[in-house]
């Protein structure tokens, strides 16, 4: 697993040199949210897209 600072390293030899610093932000703050996601789904699993569909279907106005 790589650490932290690895990541942001990556993440900066993506970005192009003229980014700003709220680019960096954006960029760390969706890495940040996708990786606790992950964290999360990994330990207390994930539903279906259809499990989904259904439980917004009843949501709908029809």
């Amino acid at each position: 697993m790589s650490t932290t600072k690895n990541q942001v390293q990556a993440l900066l030899k993506q970005l192009p040199d003229d980014c700003s610093i709220e680019d960096i932000q954006y960029h760390l703050y969706v890495i940040e949210k996708v990786s606790r996601g992950l964290e999360v789904a990994h330990r207390e699993g994930t539903i279906s897209q259809v499990v989904v569909e259904e439980r917004l279907n009843k949501w709908l106005i029809k």
